[in-house]
């Protein structure tokens, strides 16, 4: 796997880029699967094939606006951490709910904050998460 937005070799289970710093599946200059420069707006690249269009490499990229109501409206059981596959979180926040009654609901206000603020911005796969709003 390439980095998209410097064409450098990324581990698979890497969230970033350890050279430019951009999240997993970020960035349209390079091809994630060869590393090649490809053209703007290119469907697919053209030293390797791979299709390169909708700017998410690895996974379909989840809706911000879908992940803002989750948090807000059942977020003290972790419904948003599982839609962006926190899985861990999840269910930590059940466990913490189902056992202060309030624990997991105070964690899911932050996360709700940092999902309108910016600072929680992508999936667990460092998928960036398509802005609607």
């Amino acid at each position: 796997m390439f980095c998209k937005n410097c064409g450098s070799e990324m581990n698979e289970n890497a969230v970033a880029c350890m050279s430019c710093g951009f999240a997993k599946g970020t960035g349209e200059k390079f091809c994630a699967n060869c590393g090649s420069e490809i053209n703007p707006g290119a469907a697919i690249c053209i030293k390797c094939g791979a299709a390169v269009t909708g700017g998410v490499a690895g996974g379909e990229q989840k809706s911000k606006l879908t992940a803002v109501l989750l948090a807000f409206f059942l977020g003290g059981i972790g419904i948003h951490d599982f839609y962006l596959g926190y899985n861990k979180y999840g269910i930590i926040k059940i466990i913490l709910t189902v056992c202060t009654g309030v624990g997991g609901s105070i964690w899911a206000l932050v996360d709700f904050i940092r999902l309108l603020t910016g600072s929680l911005n992508t999936d667990a796969n460092g998928i960036e998460l398509k802005k609607e709003f």
